[in-house]
């Protein structure tokens, strides 16, 4: 081989050397791109599919509550009776498990900061007073109202009983007791559905006396609120029927 060609030979394969640098330097840089790529994407994605779950887990729980069509038991109520006298200890903690047409939620009952409104509905669950009677009222992003013997919005145990507001008024999950004015409590009572609703109750000072906070099923109680009359006027409670009648079916009370 001669000189030339040996030195043509040398040439060649530097530019082939070179020619492979750049292209493990151009796959390098892609690998290196995309490597950047995909650590900006995993935590989107990881966000996304997390937030997803969230959503599908939250519209699944609600969308899993169903609502029974049977009516249960009715037991003839004591409608005349005298407030009961102050049996519960303020220093022990009482729940109500309550069971409606719509499954089960439980209710804290604030019996230190409200004891003789706490008192009377302990009385009255335990002599089966709520079981078998209807929640007759429903307003619409507001309250979901029961506990009536009549189912009309106007009946009550035969006593009535001092207000006892909450020191810090009301927020969603709050059972607090109707009344037609000061002092004048009975059994019905109702749950707070939204921070609205919450709000729309006013105060200070606040006008309800309060029976305590629901601790476990909120969406129980969000699908009985969710079963409003469509056509109800915000501001007329006798057009704040139920879609379909929701029932009581029984008031548990636990104290430890």
């Amino acid at each position: 081989m001669s000189k030339a060609d040996k030195r043509e030979r040398q040439r060649q394969n530097r530019e082939l050397a070179k020619a492979e640098r750049e292209r493990l330097m151009k796959r390098d840089r892609r690998m290196r791109s995309a490597r950047g790529l995909l650590f900006v994407l995993i935590p989107v994605i990881a966000v996304f599919v997390f937030f997803t779950f969230i959503q599908n887990s939250g519209s699944s729980s609600k969308s899993s509550v169903s609502c029974s069509t049977t009516k249960p038991p009715q037991t003839k109520k004591d409608t005349n009776q005298q407030a009961p006298a102050q049996t519960i200890d303020v220093t022990k903690t009482y729940t109500a498990t309550m069971k409606t047409s719509c499954g089960t939620f439980t209710i804290g009952l604030a019996a230190a900061e409200a004891p003789k409104t706490v008192n009377s509905f302990v009385h009255l669950a335990r002599q089966g007073f709520y079981d078998g009677l209807t929640f007759h009222r429903i307003a619409k992003d507001f309250v979901v109202q029961g506990g009536d013997p009549k189912g009309d919005g106007s009946g009550g145990p035969g006593y009535k009983l001092p207000t006892e507001p909450p020191a810090n008024g009301y927020k969603k999950g709050s059972v607090a007791m109707a009344n037609s004015g000061p002092d004048t409590t009975g059994s019905q009572f109702f749950l707070v559905l939204s921070a609205n609703g919450a709000k729309a109750l006013g105060g200070p000072p606040y006008l309800y006396s309060g029976l305590g906070t629901v601790t476990n099923g909120m969406n129980v109680v969000e699908k009985l609120g969710s079963l409003y009359n469509k056509n109800q006027t915000p501001s007329d409670p006798a057009s704040q029927k139920t879609s379909q009648p929701l029932y009581i079916d029984k008031v548990t009370i636990n104290e430890s």
